[in-house]
């Protein structure tokens, strides 16, 4: 073996020692799954029949997160927490029921919402937040950016778990929306796909202060707009147009949008063809 090589398993035995214990990713996102069948059993593949068969489903699954919290933080305050989870579940099932309600007040093609709740990938996506957002907020580490992760694999919608959503959020198709860590959002807002609510600087001394911008109640953000900087606030009522770029604040009643240049040629005059290759 050489030298280079025995450097370098000692270089890795070192980092395989050392490193944080591994998280339970699985068993997260698993338990996260159990949650929202049990919210909602129009998710679940066999519905729960009495009051008895939820109690100790509940039981079970805050004895489980109560042991994976232990397995993350190593706390003895785990199982408090846990409890603490637990009983914000009735808040988290009336707050997602809100958000049911203002897709299909939002979506034409949307026939219920038994069907949001079921098919919705925005749906989906608005709950696994407000999941993560909980555990974020009690300071539970790695976790809540798990799930957000898990999330935006299975839907293409990221929303950071540190972001701040208000009640009644509607998320149309959502494909490539992008939400910021310090994103405020108020309440009855409605986003479409390919929107991001980023920062205008990436810089690492900016962490922990607020970067992303605030879009207060019942805004409209269209598909394609990009809304950047912390200090950016878009008023109550605005309807912000696709593919807009905005950097500054905009007053209540707003509407922005971008003003495209669109040139129609006759196609019987080659001399006004666009001649590309690619």
């Amino acid at each position: 073996m050489s030298a280079y090589e025995s450097d370098f398993l000692h270089t890795l035995a070192q980092a395989h020692r050392y490193t944080a214990a591994p998280l339970p990713a699985a068993a997260f996102c698993q338990l996260a799954e159990q949650l929202l069948e049990l919210l909602f059993p129009e998710r679940a593949a066999r519905p729960l029949r009495d009051a008895d068969a939820i109690a100790a489903t509940l039981r079970l699954l805050q004895d489980d997160l109560a042991y994976l919290l232990r397995a993350v933080a190593a706390t003895p305050s785990a199982t408090e927490l846990a409890v603490a989870l637990m009983a914000g579940l009735p808040v988290l099932r009336e707050t997602l029921l809100l958000d049911a309600a203002a897709i299909v007040a939002a979506d034409p093609a949307a026939q219920g919402v038994e069907e949001v709740i079921s098919t919705y990938p925005g749906f989906y996506a608005i709950a696994m937040h407000r999941f993560a957002h909980g555990l974020y907020l009690r300071g539970v580490p790695r976790v809540p950016r798990l799930l957000s992760e898990y999330a935006h694999q299975r839907t293409g919608i990221d929303i950071h778990p540190g972001a701040r959503i208000g009640p009644s959020f509607c998320i149309d198709h959502g494909t490539g929306l992008v939400i910021g860590e310090t994103c405020v959002i108020g309440a009855g807002v409605k986003i479409f796909q390919g929107v991001t609510l980023g920062a205008l600087s990436v810089a690492k001394h900016l962490q922990g202060i607020k970067r992303h911008p605030t879009i207060e109640d019942n805004v409209v953000i269209y598909a394609g707009a990009t809304i950047l900087g912390g200090s950016t606030t878009v008023g109550s009522h605005s309807i912000i147009g696709g593919n807009v770029w905005l950097t500054e604040s905009v007053p209540s009643h707003s509407r922005v949008y971008h003003q495209a240049h669109i040139t129609v040629t006759r196609s019987q005059d080659p001399r006004e063809d666009i001649m590309f290759s690619i």
